[in-house]
């Protein structure tokens, strides 16, 4: 029986000539990766195990993004243990206030992670880099301490599901849509410990941008990693980026999957995940007249330049709802500046919105928006479990740039219409 995408990466990581779901594997890493929340656990493990030198300096990304720049004593403390500990091991890529970016929106626009990859990372949306044709999954701090020391880590070969995707998104749709229309089908735990590998000629109708934010909330339905081919759109996006030789990988024609999934995209529709799963979606205009306190365009998912045009086509030249307050939080400093020289920053400023520098902030309760009791957000985050973003009694919808943004507008969850 032939080998998936996922397998076919982790055999050649493992330097075997086949491997099987199920099967236990020590596979070798080219990229361990750990933030300012996840990297202080790590240096403790690291220390008490005896390590006194990382296996590269250049195979180990330390990314400060969740309270950074720091806001109270204990992120400052955290992120000096990163600091001290990025310095003393020579770490080529720590990523700091003035270089900083969300982890997942900074690596691949970096070029530190590509395709053929094996990685992993101490958060759980590092199934991200799937999108380059990578296998990328989160891990445990213990973990991400053996990986820098050893440059390896176990793994139990997944199984698969294949998503054959056709068509091409309506104007009004994003990757957002896609995916939570996908968990929407399958449940949080539709795809536990399996590989969602997307196939199909849809694929080459979705942007990078599109299949980033699809692998990132592929943990959302349980999954181990996300993972799409490698195509011309992909090695556009890696050349010149890059600091690896990419390395491609196909699926066999008789490889296994569990099941095989067809989505048209043509027929996706916006949509929301209501309160407080990723599965509980609903069409955005089934919703009726949902008012909202609080409206988030950014995040891991949702925080890269697509992302900030769709806001900024939206809500240029208009004013945000009275009684909402809107975030936009770019990716990235590079996006932050792409978004200053194009005026859209001046435009969202103009429209009543706050930007922030690159951060994690609101997404996970952690600042830059914490919601009270009784009040309401639709952001573009990836999740909205009970107190996720702040008061047990808050409630968080999920949704894309494009419906948040025209929910800002109203003030109340509302699908967005091209004009």
């Amino acid at each position: 029986m032939g080998m998936t995408m996922t397998q076919k990466i982790l055999a050649a990581h493992a330097g075997l000539d086949t491997v099987a779901a199920g099967q236990l594997i020590s596979a070798k890493l080219d990229i361990v990766l750990g933030n300012d929340i996840t990297t202080p656990v790590a240096v403790n493990e690291f220390k008490k195990a005896g390590f006194d030198a990382v296996f590269d300096k250049d195979s180990v990304a330390i990314v400060l993004d969740h309270f950074v720049p720091n806001k109270d004593i204990k992120a400052a403390q955290q992120s000096k243990t990163c600091r001290e500990f990025a310095c003393e091991h020579c770490i080529s890529h720590f990523y700091d206030v003035g270089k900083m970016g969300i982890e997942h929106a900074l690596l691949p626009e970096q070029g530190v992670v590509t395709a053929g990859d094996c990685i992993i990372g101490a958060d759980s949306h590092t199934c991200t880099y799937g999108a380059l044709g990578a296998f990328s999954t989160g891990v445990g701090s213990t973990d991400m301490a053996a990986g820098m020391a050893t440059g390896t880590a176990w793994f139990k070969v997944p199984s698969a599901i294949r998503f054959d995707l056709s068509g091409k998104l309506p104007a009004n749709c994003s990757g957002k849509d896609v995916i939570l229309t996908i968990i929407g089908m399958i449940g949080v735990d539709g795809a536990l410990y399996k590989s969602m590998e997307f196939t199909g000629e849809g694929v080459q109708n979705l942007s990078m941008d599109d299949r980033l934010c699809i692998c990132n909330m592929a943990i959302e339905a349980g999954a181990k990693n996300g993972i799409f081919p490698v195509d011309a759109r992909t090695m556009e996006y890696l050349s010149g980026r890059s600091e690896r030789k990419p390395v491609i990988f196909e699926a066999d024609a008789d490889a296994e999957y569990e099941m095989t999934v067809e989505i048209d995209l043509g027929k996706i529709v916006p949509t929301v995940a209501c309160p407080h799963l990723p599965e509980n979606t609903r069409f955005a205009r089934d919703l009726g007249e949902i008012r909202v306190d609080q409206v988030v365009i950014g995040s891991c998912t949702n925080g890269r330049l697509e992302d900030m045009e769709a806001a900024y086509r939206i809500l240029r030249g208009k004013q945000i709802a009275d009684g909402v307050r809107c975030i936009i939080i770019p990716g990235t400093m590079q996006i932050l500046r792409e978004c200053v020289e194009r005026g859209w920053y001046t435009a969202f400023i103009d429209a009543g919105a706050v930007v922030s520098t690159p951060t994690c902030g609101p997404c996970l309760g952690g600042y830059m928006g914490i919601l009270a009791e009784g009040e309401r957000c639709i952001a573009t985050t990836n999740r909205n479990f009970v107190g996720r973003m702040g008061h047990v009694d808050s409630e968080v919808y999920l949704a894309s740039p494009h419906t948040a943004a025209a929910s800002a507008l109203t003030g109340y969850i509302t699908e967005y219409k091209e004009a």
